[in-house]
């Protein structure tokens, strides 16, 4: 006989409580108004985080705000010439060293910042309104903490790490499933 299934209550307790879950759907209500509100920014999400760097002059090279923000390189590149034909942000040498460019916010794109920015302030405040505003200020010191902590782990080594400690034994480790033969190249 099949075990009985679970009530829409029952179902709802278990969704409610599951991290994974809560977080998508807090992130899914974000994401969907705050991709409309940066869309007319080249490169939309992507082009909002590099104008909003460059507009608060964080060090580093084109190089050290890629791995920042987790753009691959070559991307950046073209993120950063649609920017600049935008006339939102310039390259300039870094004093420091200047074989590396700095990415510097124009007029233009420091006034397209704050904008983007008033704007994405209110898409936040509609997704956090049930919280009251100190555990609004609570919530976002510790996703701050959070994503601190996140993105100074080797994600990849990490979290292979930690599904081997967690995983029932009876799930094979990566390591451990077969090798699938590989095809030569064509020549």
């Amino acid at each position: 006989m099949p075990a009985p299934r679970p009530t829409s209550a029952e179902t709802q307790d278990a969704l409610d409580s599951d991290l994974g879950w809560t977080l998508g759907v807090v992130f899914r209500a974000y994401v969907r108004t705050a991709n409309a509100l940066v869309s007319h920014l080249p490169g939309g999400p992507r082009g909002y985080q590099v104008l909003a760097a460059a507009a608060q002059g964080l060090p580093g090279g084109q190089g050290a705000l890629a791995q920042r923000l987790g753009v691959d390189k070559t991307v950046m590149t073209y993120l950063l010439d649609d920017l600049e034909k935008a006339g939102l942000v310039e390259r300039r040498p870094d004093p420091a060293d200047r074989r590396n460019k700095r990415v510097v916010a124009t007029e233009r794109g420091r006034a397209a910042w704050v904008d983007t920015q008033t704007r994405l302030e209110h898409a936040e405040d509609h997704v956090l309104e049930p919280l009251d505003p100190a555990d609004r200020s609570v919530f976002r010191e510790l996703l701050r903490r959070l994503a601190a902590r996140a993105d100074s782990l080797d994600p990849e080594h990490n979290t292979c790490r930690l599904v081997e400690e967690l995983a029932p034994e009876s799930i094979p480790s990566a390591s451990a499933a077969p090798a699938k033969p590989r095809r030569s190249p064509r020549r």
